[in-house]
């Protein structure tokens, strides 16, 4: 046995038995073994921090992780930007390679953004997306039918919508909930 193959060994060993050696970062990549040199590669786990960052990027550039502003806010573009978070969460959990699944911060991530799409997103889209969307298009249209050239500010039409507070009521109570979870993720991102 090589030196340091023996070092290796004596580094995992204390790590298994003193739980004196941070390993949490990294992982065994490949092990050759066979006659002569045994060779092991370490590479950083860097999977849970990679996939929490890009939830934590979308939820910070997004409407979805900032404060909605309905006085400017246009209800339709929130949900545009509330369906492209959903899009692109969903993407990033399934592009987390299997064997990683098995670490408690990778199920972690995976819980807790799934929780956020199904409990979180998932039953203000249903309930209000198609309603909203439905009923704004046609008072855009029916509006410009009626008035021409004037122009009347996007957010004064879609406060007219019959169930606007109880709509913004609920946006307001998910969008405060994803501030939560992008000050969750921004946590992971930073944790060592």
């Amino acid at each position: 046995m090589t030196v340091g193959a023996i070092i290796i060994v004596a580094l995992i060993g204390w790590r298994i038995f003193a739980g004196g050696f941070a390993f949490k970062n990294f992982e065994i990549d490949q092990a050759d073994f066979g006659i002569g040199d045994q060779k092991f590669t370490f590479k950083p786990n860097m999977t849970d921090k990679q996939v929490a960052y890009a939830i934590w990027v979308e939820l910070s550039t997004r409407k979805i992780g900032l404060p909605i502003d309905f006085e400017n806010d246009v209800i339709s573009e929130v949900y545009d930007s509330w369906f492209g978070f959903f899009t692109v969460t969903r993407e990033l959990v399934k592009g987390i390679p299997a064997q990683k699944v098995r670490r408690d911060s990778t199920q972690k991530i995976i819980r807790l953004s799934i929780e956020v799409l199904n409990e979180g997103l998932r039953p203000h889209l249903t309930r209000w997306q198609a309603r909203f969307r439905h009923w704004y298009d046609r008072e855009l249209r029916r509006y410009d039918e009626e008035n021409g050239e004037e122009i009347l500010d996007p957010q004064l039409i879609q406060a007219k919508f019959p169930k606007f507070e109880e709509l913004k009521a609920d946006m307001e109570r998910v969008n405060g909930a994803l501030i939560k979870y992008r000050a969750r993720m921004h946590n992971l991102v930073l944790k060592d």
